[in-house]
Parts: C-alpha cells; sequence; structure tokens
C-alpha cells in the first residue's frame, strides 16, 4: 500500500550500490564469469545512453528496494537467524536493477528477471523478499504473488522461506494474516492492501478463478517439464502495470527445456547489449528492455576440480552463505564418485551436463574388494537388504555386519551379496545383456534355480538358513512383489524383523518401533530407511575405507554399472532403468547398509523437506 512507503528508513547514502557492483565486475575488482560481466556491462552502457531509448536509472527506487531488504526483512534459520536481510553487492545489483530501472512512464522497465546461481547461494530467501515487498510495500492494490514450481514441494519450500521472514520481522509479522497451522502456512495475507501471497504449482496448475499475478516467482526452473505453470500465471499480467517474473533455479541438463531457452535468451540479452559482441549468433539480435539477466558461469577453460579461484564464478556469495571447505568437500566427491560428477558441476559450478556418468569408479571400489569367509560371523548380528526382481531380473541379497570402529569412533563393516537368476531363460538372457551369467553360475556367484522366474521360496529359505547361522536385526525390504515374498517366509514360519526401505528418491519407509525409542533416546525425530540416506552410507564408507566387501563379479558389475538420479536437494539414488546393466545387487547392498545405521543419527542426509 502507499502508505507503506513512508514506514521504511531512507538512508542518506550517495552510493549508487547497483553501479560500483558493475564497475568493480567489469574491472576485475570483483571476480565473476562472462554472463554477469556481460551484464554489468549492459548496465553501465544502459547508464551511459539507455536515455536514447526512455531507459532511466531511479536511483532513489533502488534505494528504497534495499531499505526494505535491509530493515524491515530478517533471516532465518543457522547462523542467519533473526539477523537482517544485509544485501551481499551482487544481491544489490539484482535488486537495484529490478526496481530502479525506470520507462519514460515511470514504471519499471523489466518485466522478467532469470537469475542462474550455484546452490546455496540464497535464491530463495532473495526471491521470498523480492515477493514481500511486491505484496505489502509496492504500492499495488489488491497485488497477487505467487511462489511457483513444477512440484508443490519446491514451491513450498520459496514460500516457507517468505513466511519465516515475515514471522522475524516485527513490522511484517504484525500486518500479516497465515492461513494453515504453524509449519501448513499455504497463504500470506495482507489485507490492508487487499493483498496475499501463495504457492502454486505445474501439477496443480490451479490458482484460484482469473488469478491477476503481480509478482511470479519461479523456482527451479530448470525442473519444469514445460511452461504450462509460468504461461498461465503471465496471462494475468495484462492486467498489471508494472508485473515481474522472477524466474530462479540451478543449471540443468536438458537442452529441450524451459530453462535452457530462458538460459539462452539470458544470455543474449546481456551479451546483446555490450560492445564486445564478436559471436555472429547475436548479429541482428534484437534488444529486449524488458528482461533483467544474471547468469552465473566459469569461464572456458576454467576446471572447478582443480582450480578453487573459480568457484566464485558460479557462487557469488561464497564465503557468506556458502563455504570453500563445503565446496572442497563436495569436489573431492567428484574426484572420487563420477556418478556425483555431473550432480556437482551443475549444481554447484553452473555447467550444464549431458551424458550420464557411472556412479562408481573402480578405483574407488577395489580397494574394498577382499576375501573372507562369511561364516566367520556365525552369531553376529546381521543386517539384511533384499532387492527382489521382476521376472527375468536378478533378485539379490545384502548383508552387513560391524566388525569394530575406525580411530574417529566411525563403524567398520564387512558386507556381501547372495544373487538369483532364473535357470531357464539364463542363455537367451546372457546374450541380450551381455552378462556372462552361465560363468557366474559355475563359479558359485550366482544361484540359477529351474524356472523361467525367481521362486521366492529359495530366497526364503536362505534368510532362514542365515537366522540359524547369524542374529538377524532387520530386512530392509522394497515393496515391490514383497506380498508374494511375504506368503513362502509365512509357509516356512520364519519371523524376521522386515522394515520397509524404499528404492527411489522421493519416499521414506515408515519409522520401526524401535528406531522411534532410539531417536526419542537422543533427542530426535524418527526417520525411516530410503535410498538417499543408504547411498550415502555407503560412499562414506567407501570413501573413508570403513567397508571391505567380499569379491563377487555380480556386485563388482552392478556398482560399476550404476548411475544415479539427482534432486534439487542433493538427494541420489541409484537408477536401475538409467543404469547400463544389471544393478540389483549394488541396491540390496545400499538397502543393507541403510538398515546397519537404522539406529544412528547419520542416517539421513542434508536435504530432506517435504518428503513423507
Amino acid at each position: 500500500m502507499a502508505t507503506a512507503k513512508k514506514k521504511i528508513r531512507q538512508t542518506s547514502s550517495l552510493d549508487d550500490r547497483t553501479k560500483e557492483y558493475a564497475e568493480a565486475v567489469v574491472a576485475g575488482v570483483i571476480v565473476a564469469g562472462p554472463h554477469v560481466r556481460n551484464a554489468c556491462r549492459r548496465h553501465l552502457k544502459d547508464l551511459k545512453d539507455g536515455s536514447k531509448r526512455g531507459l532511466i536509472f531511479d536511483q532513489a527506487a533502488a534505494e528504497y528496494a534495499f531499505n526494505f531488504f535491509e530493515t524491515v526483512l530478517k533471516l532465518s534459520e543457522g547462523q542467519f537467524e533473526g539477523r537482517a536481510f544485509e544485501l551481499h553487492p551482487s544481491q544489490a545489483f539484482i535488486i537495484g536493477s529490478l526496481f530502479g530501472w525506470k520507462r519514460a512512464d515511470g514504471t519499471r522497465r523489466f518485466r522478467r528477471a532469470y537469475i542462474e546461481q550455484g546452490k546455496g547461494n540464497g535464491k530463495s530467501p532473495l526471491a521470498g523478499g523480492i515477493g514481500l515487498m511486491g505484496m505489502s510495500a509496492d504500492g499495488e492494490a489488491g497485488a497477487q504473488v505467487y511462489a511457483a514450481a513444477a512440484k508443490r514441494e519446491q514451491a513450498g519450500i520459496l514460500f516457507a522461506d517468505a513466511v519465516k521472514m515475515v514471522k522475524q520481522s516485527p513490522a511484517l509479522n504484525k500486518r500479516m494474516e497465515f492461513s494453515g497451522g504453524p509449519g501448513r502456512e499455504f497463504n500470506i495475507a495482507h489485507h490492508a492492501s487487499g493483498s496475499f501471497f501463495r504457492p502454486v504449482s505445474r501439477d496443480t496448475g490451479k490458482t484460484g478463478s482469473g488469478p491477476r499475478p503481480y509478482f511470479v516467482l519461479a523456482d527451479e526452473v530448470h525442473e519444469l517439464p514445460d511452461r504450462k505453470i509460468i504461461e498461465m500465471l503471465e496471462r494475468g499480467f495484462k492486467f498489471r502495470r508494472q508485473p515481474l517474473l522472477f524466474m530462479i533455479t540451478n543449471s540443468g541438463s536438458d537442452r529441450n527445456s524451459v530453462a535452457w531457452e530462458e538460459h539462452e535468451h539470458a544470455v543474449k540479452v546481456a551479451a546483446g547489449h555490450t560492445e564486445a559482441v564478436n559471436d555472429p549468433v547475436f548479429v541482428g539480435e534484437p534488444l529486449d528492455d524488458t528482461t533483467f539477466s544474471y547468469v552465473c558461469s566459469l569461464d572456458d577453460g576454467d576446471d572447478p576440480l582443480t582450480d578453487p579461484t573459480c568457484w566464485i564464478k558460479a557462487n557469488p556469495l561464497l564465503g557468506v552463505t556458502i563455504t570453500e571447505q563445503y565446496l572442497s568437500e563436495v569436489v573431492a566427491q567428484a574426484k572420487s564418485i563420477p556418478g556425483q560428477l555431473n550432480g556437482i558441476l551443475r549444481l554447484h559450478f553452473c555447467i550444464w551436463t549431458d551424458a550420464e556418468t557411472a556412479w562408481m569408479t573402480r578405483s574407488t571400489l577395489e580397494p574394498a574388494l577382499v576375501e573372507f569367509d562369511p561364516k566367520d560371523y556365525e552369531g553376529e548380528q546381521v543386517w539384511i537388504g533384499l532387492d527382489l526382481s521382476q521376472n527375468r531380473d536378478i533378485t539379490a541379497l545384502g548383508a552387513v555386519v560391524r566388525t569394530g570402529t575406525d580411530a574417529n569412533n566411525k563403524p567398520l563393516f564387512d558386507a556381501w551379496i547372495e544373487a538369483w537368476t532364473p535357470g531357464d531363460t539364463i542363455q537367451a538372457r546372457e546374450l541380450r545383456d551381455k552378462i556372462p551369467y552361465t560363468v557366474w553360475k559355475q563359479q558359485g556367484f550366482i544361484q540359477a534355480p529351474a524356472g523361467e522366474s525367481i521362486n521366492y521360496r529359495h530366497v526364503a529359505q536362505t534368510l532362514a538358513e542365515y537366522a540359524e547361522r547369524y542374529d538377524i536385526q532387520m530386512v530392509a525390504y522394497d515393496r515391490f512383489a514383497f506380498k508374494r515374498f511375504e506368503e513362502d517366509v509365512d509357509e516356512i514360519g520364519l519371523a524376521l524383523e522386515f522394515v520397509e526401505h524404499p528404492q527411489g528418491g522421493l519416499k521414506k519407509g515408515k519409522a520401526t518401533e524401535a528406531m522411534q525409542k532410539a531417536a526419542k533416546a537422543k533427542g530426535e525425530q524418527a526417520e525411516g530407511l530410503w535410498m538417499p540416506g543408504s547411498l550415502r552410507l555407503l560412499e562414506d564408507a567407501l570413501l573413508e575405507g570403513r567397508v571391505r566387501l567380499l569379491k563377487n563379479p555380480v556386485l563388482v558389475s552392478a556398482m560399476m554399472s550404476a548411475v544415479t538420479e539427482t534432486d534439487k536437494w542433493d538427494n541420489s539414488w541409484l537408477a536401475k532403468t538409467r543404469s547400463i546393466n544389471k544393478i540389483d545387487a549394488a541396491v540390496a547392498l545400499c538397502m543393507a547398509f541403510g538398515a546397519a545405521h537404522a539406529g544412528d543419527a547419520v542416517v539421513q542426509p542434508k536435504y530432506q523437506l517435504f518428503f513423507s
């Protein structure tokens, strides 16, 4: 509302923070990538001759936006809890550009903004702050602000940042009203101006009748499968004089995507306004004065795996919200586990990736491969992972025992697998899969009972033998085909604790009563088993030399053939449909590792929001 402007403290500073950043980047005082350098050149060039196109930079308007962020907004969570939203110079450049540039009629110049940065650089809080300003302090009556994304959970993260900032800010909290209980909010209302802020996603595709958005904050654009949600909301812009589509994203891997189109356009927008354009692709490119571009990237020849000096080009808030130590750790992971490489390059270093990369290198796996006799652990506690196959696949059992602790008091393990494949189709599948099933069978590494599909009775009987030999603590399983297997378990009277362990990356199994008690004793919330957590535990054990794996070509083939899928929270899981060969043994081993840590505090990875 208009009166809100009077309540924001104005500073007396005459410094033009937007221009200062642009000049520092162009001069090389601030290290930035090629597209950000072009964006800064564009800004300085338009300050010089933009008036010929009716463009004026209103420094007072930029300062007003700075003051809203830095005197009204408060950050939440971690080390920033309750602190004022002090804009980093790169953020000040973005905010100053969006709110400072005006057209001849006094309305804002930019109607679209595309921001591409590495993960952990504060994109979501920045977007949330823009939404709160548009709703409550931009003089717009009935402002409708939407946090939009491909999935409800993604839109909810950006919106949740905004909710937390409101609750941290006395100035905003007393003027806003939430719909939904604590932690379940789905709407922020600013009744004085008749405005609201709410999340919306492509999978619902609904915002109510006739949305008239003022600001649309599109999160993780690289996850959008199409333009459905953006186009639906942009159609409502016709009712507003100065609407804004603010897009934020990590880099992606699909060059037939919405994000790649927006990325390419943003790169051209920045470069096409500079005097340094030599690329013929920009010849005749029309000027787009409505799109703001801030695309982080490395320069040609930069190698983030060997040269830390280039990291800041993709991570402008390096040393503020993301540390060099953290990036050093993820680079070490990328070097040791190729399956992590593409995700790390994409998420942390703004590199658009292409091909799948194998999960495991031989140099990482081989030190763990040894010979030992599982019978040496008779009477010991054992944790089991069970991957029940389809008719013509491999059924695998993974077994894990704890053998002690290392110098850092971390657990040590020995692990092995059992595998089955249908005997009647083994030769045909040997030709189809190009896997030496017959040799493995002859050498005793895989069992091939008669039949065109695995008779789960063989697996149940093996579990019964294990129950006689070992102290089985838990059998982790996926729901697929488990009911059929359970019938065979019941028939032979086998009583074990079976715990659900989904194989994909979106769901967690239900925590058992024992897991709940263990978590309660540590003052934590019980979490069920899931593949991202189990996979990370196995990776850590391999990298730290804390696990010995019984040599078995079935397991080696699975480990070397697997590829991973990764979500925006850096959760990874083994992807059967995208892997080169059969990876059932690797999946079973991961599940067993998750079971072996079920009572530990470290079972879950860092990012686990909005999963059930």
